[in-house]
């Protein structure tokens, strides 16, 4: 038998991984364990440097754990899943009677090879580990996937309280340990451009404790200030699948019995937010042309985007002459993360204001992010460019100024990444053009366009469809 890590580099609550270990004896462990390397495929998908930096890592991190169980991983490296498939081929002809045991993965390339695996006799044994409910699981009564996301997390909650969810605790794992297993962690290649995040055995002794204890009553008012680390701070680990959605709600509901029951409680907001992400995953799972980047809404496919490439620059390079935007641009580009209401706005400004395809952001914000997520990130750039499934309305467009004064209202987080406004009074921060002009300052660009304008623009465009 052949353990194959994926998008799940961990052991805690790892099906695959206990599916694994509960139907191998301890002789059969050593060199049994396997993760491929595929840097052109990632390149294909256009991965950022930051996560596959802390994906490396945390492979290296892995070794180790696994070592506890006797289990040594090997790393091979190849080129694509092409490669990945022709590996496991031969491995199956050299071992017809072992099976491939894997936790599924949720994209559409990823599905089809596994199915050409499938196609050339690997007998994959696979297990769900990435959402709290399974997915197909939560349906309407015409036994469809919920387009719209109250309903679906009406659903989704009575489906938890009627059902639970499957939870593999560490517990679980303790009758698997050999107390005298060998050391023979794995040495990869880093650039440690990752190295401002923990590894997360740090995240579950001190992160996540730290936030549920500290940061969690005032989540509900902190997670839309930029300025402030209000959030949790975990989606590069669930991201990566070193973190385990289904431990985040089980510690939840140790701290708090009656979440599920709550919903107007403060704590049920980051709730709210876990079940937008199994909202964007159940999504892609009945709808895999969505990884195709499909409108998911057909009749904005006759929607004619301006394109301009002089503006998409601008917007990457954060020099859009909107000093909310552009802090949170460079935020994206220095650190790979950006704050989710800043992820709202930039992307409200590139399909509303600029007129451009909300693909193009897509595409961008996969390329910088640490916690790239297709279906995340598919999700919330469609639903800002009103194209997606219960998205935003076409007519409520963002005022970057506005969103700016709400929730930065002393710029704090603009002049974290814009120092070249650092002495704009509070009122100007803003939007600081005429104040600059008094003071014969030319330290800021001049803006692209102006809202009232492209706001107009932006409303006929979408009013045409």
């Amino acid at each position: 038998m052949l353990l194959w890590f994926r998008n799940d580099l961990r052991v805690h609550d790892n099906p695959a991984l206990l599916h694994y270990l509960a139907h191998t004896t301890p002789d059969q462990l050593e060199c049994t364990a396997l993760f491929f390397i595929t840097k052109k495929q990632w390149q294909m998908h256009q991965m950022s440097a930051i996560k596959i930096d802390l994906i490396l890592r945390h492979v290296q991190w892995l070794s180790g754990q696994l070592n506890k169980f006797g289990i040594q991983l090997e790393v091979v490296e190849c080129d694509d899943f092409a490669a990945q498939i022709e590996y496991l081929a031969n491995y199956s002809k050299q071992n017809p009677s072992c099976s491939v045991v894997v936790n599924e993965e949720l994209e559409f390339n990823e599905r089809q090879r596994d199915q050409q695996l499938i196609a050339r006799g690997v007998k994959l044994v696979a297990f769900e580990s990435d959402v709290i409910v399974p997915k197909g699981k939560v349906l309407n009564k015409q036994h469809a996937m919920f387009k719209v996301f109250t309903p679906f997390k009406k659903a989704w909650l009575g489906y938890v309280q009627n059902y639970g969810f499957d939870y593999i605790s560490k517990q679980d794992l303790l009758p698997y340990y050999i107390a005298d297993a060998p050391n023979k962690t794995v040495t990869i290649e880093q650039d440690n451009c990752s190295s401002s995040w923990p590894l997360v055995d740090v995240v579950e002794q001190q992160v996540i404790p730290d936030f549920l204890s500290d940061k969690l009553a005032d989540y509900a008012q902190h997670r839309d200030i930029p300025g402030c680390k209000g959030t949790s701070g975990l989606s590069p680990y669930l991201a990566i699948g070193a973190l385990s959605v289904r431990y985040l709600l089980r510690q939840l509901q140790q701290q708090h019995p009656d979440i599920l029951s709550a919903s107007d409680a403060n704590v049920f907001v980051w709730l709210n937010e876990l079940i937008w992400r199994e909202f964007y995953r159940h999504l892609l799972h009945h709808f895999p042309s969505l990884a195709k980047g499909r409108n998911f809404n057909k009749k904005y496919d006759s929607l004619v985007w301006l394109n301009n490439n002089q503006h998409f620059d601008a917007w990457c390079k954060g020099q859009t002459g909107y000093p909310i935007v552009d802090a949170a641009m460079r935020q994206l580009n220095q650190t790979g993360w950006m704050h989710n209401r800043l992820r709202m706005i930039v992307a409200s400004f590139l399909t509303k204001h600029l007129l451009i395809d909300w693909r193009w952001g897509e595409s961008y914000f996969i390329s910088q992010l640490i916690d790239g997520d297709l279906a995340a990130n598919n999700g919330g750039w469609q639903w800002a460019a009103s194209t997606g499934c219960d998205a935003q309305p076409y007519f409520r467009i963002f005022n970057p100024i506005r969103q700016s004064e709400r929730f930065d209202p002393n710029g704090v987080f603009i002049r974290m990444y814009l120092p070249e406004l650092k002495d704009v009074p509070n009122k100007h921060i803003h939007f600081p053009h005429q104040y600059l002009a008094q003071q014969n300052s030319k330290g800021y660009w001049p803006a692209i366009v102006d809202h009232k304008a492209a706001r107009a623009r932006a409303l006929a465009c979408f009013k045409q469809v």
